[in-house]
């Protein structure tokens, strides 16, 4: 799947919620290849039940994933490093450090509330 010009934000500005606005608005080609993925799985659920909720379920969570990715890429870009800095840490047996601040106090402090 590939955005279109038309289709990528401009820089600041939220992504439509239409899914090649969510996709081209996400900037970490992990975040890209778990929608393309999920994406996949979801037209499968739909298309198995005929429940066109598991597809907008898809839509809503990824479009603030987008959004995300639009106000803070460098963050998701983190994000990420930081993850397979666990996952490497727990494949070789090792401890996983602790952040110092709960999900909602990190949250809070990018205007998110739960």
């Amino acid at each position: 799947m590939s955005a279109q010009p038309h289709d990528v934000p401009a820089a600041g500005q939220l992504p439509d919620k239409t899914l090649r606005s969510i996709r081209a608005a996400l900037v970490v080609p992990e975040d890209r290849d778990a929608f393309d993925a999920g994406l996949r799985v979801a037209l499968a659920e739909v298309g198995a039940t005929l429940d066109l909720a598991k597809l907008t379920d898809f839509v809503d969570t990824w479009w603030l994933m987008a959004c995300d990715s639009v106000r803070d890429p460098e963050g998701r870009r983190e994000m990420h490093r930081r993850a397979a800095r666990v996952q490497q840490l727990a494949a070789e047996g090792k401890p996983i450090p602790r952040g110092d601040k709960t999900w909602e106090e990190l949250l809070a402090a990018r205007g998110i509330e739960l």
